[in-house]
């Protein structure tokens, strides 16, 4: 299985993408607030295994158009993005979330389970 090599932070269109899936969530004033701070969060490394399962989202299938390409990034020893995440609520039963990234982790995740993601992560306001 090959290394996942990641940059160092998220592309310039993973803000705007994560912004848009969040304003199906949150007010406007929730999601100015979380990407605030999703901007200055430093990167921390989560094994895919546990961002899938947190999520609580299905894993998309290897044939996915969007997970063949990022597996091929993988193989052809190509940078991913950093992800996106909003920190879930284990006591609430509220989900993590996965703003920007999702198809990164599912790659991830197939390349091996235990590999490390790269993310950003903010929270909820509602804590």
């Amino acid at each position: 299985m090959p290394k996942v090599l990641w940059g160092t932070e998220p592309e310039d269109h993973d803000y705007p993408a994560a912004q848009s899936y969040l304003s199906l969530l949150a007010d406007a004033d929730e999601i100015a607030r979380i990407m605030e701070a999703l901007q200055g969060a430093a990167v921390e490394l989560i094994k895919a295994k546990d961002v899938i399962r947190a999520s609580g989202l299905p894993l998309l299938a290897r044939s996915n158009f969007h997970v063949k390409r990022d597996l091929k990034k993988i193989t052809d020893k190509k940078t991913l993005s950093p992800i996106l995440l909003v920190r879930g609520d284990g006591a609430g039963h509220l989900a993590l979330t996965i703003a920007d990234g999702y198809h990164r982790a599912c790659a991830v995740y197939w390349n091996s389970e235990d590999d490390f993601i790269h993310a950003k992560i903010a929270s909820w306001s509602s804590f």
